[in-house]
């Protein structure tokens, strides 16, 4: 079974790290996505598939839910009242645009008491509480394999 604590420990490793699009490098830059990727190949292994190329508005231009279909594939999906830490969250900017950041939910419940690592333009990956703002953002929950 997955350990939650060790997805968090890795989650926090990487805190520092540069704000970088479409890398996922601990320590030289990585972008929300590359976080999350990083810390399901230390805890899980490799992927099984390439991460296609993307630009900065890929979601708005596609409308698709490609993030959420991505994260399908390879964890859980749970209801985001149910999250926990160690557990990945993915967020909508608005609400009629698809989900296009993630996080790793790292203390507390998915509510305004929890805390996240996330990466995002123009920030080093950074442990920030939830707070209401980020929470009422919540588009998805995901948990890593249970067979990990």
């Amino acid at each position: 079974m997955t350990n939650p604590a060790a997805i968090i420990a890795e989650a926090r490793t990487w805190i520092g790290t540069p704000y970088h699009h479409q890398a996922s490098c601990k320590g030289a830059g990585t972008d929300c996505l590359g976080l999350v990727l990083g810390i399901y190949r230390a805890v899980v292994g490799p992927l099984g598939e390439p991460v296609p190329p993307y630009s900065p508005d890929w979601a708005e231009a596609s409308g698709r839910e490609t993030l959420a279909e991505a994260a399908r594939r390879h964890l859980a999906e749970i209801p985001a009242a149910e999250a926990r830490p160690g557990d990945v969250l993915l967020f909508r900017w608005k609400p009629d645009l698809p989900a296009k950041h993630c996080a790793i939910l790292v203390g507390g419940a998915a509510d305004a008491g929890g805390t996240i690592v996330h990466a995002y333009n123009g920030v080093r990956v950074c442990e920030v509480p939830l707070g209401q703002h980020w929470a009422k953002l919540i588009a998805y929950a995901f948990r890593f394999p249970q067979d990990a």
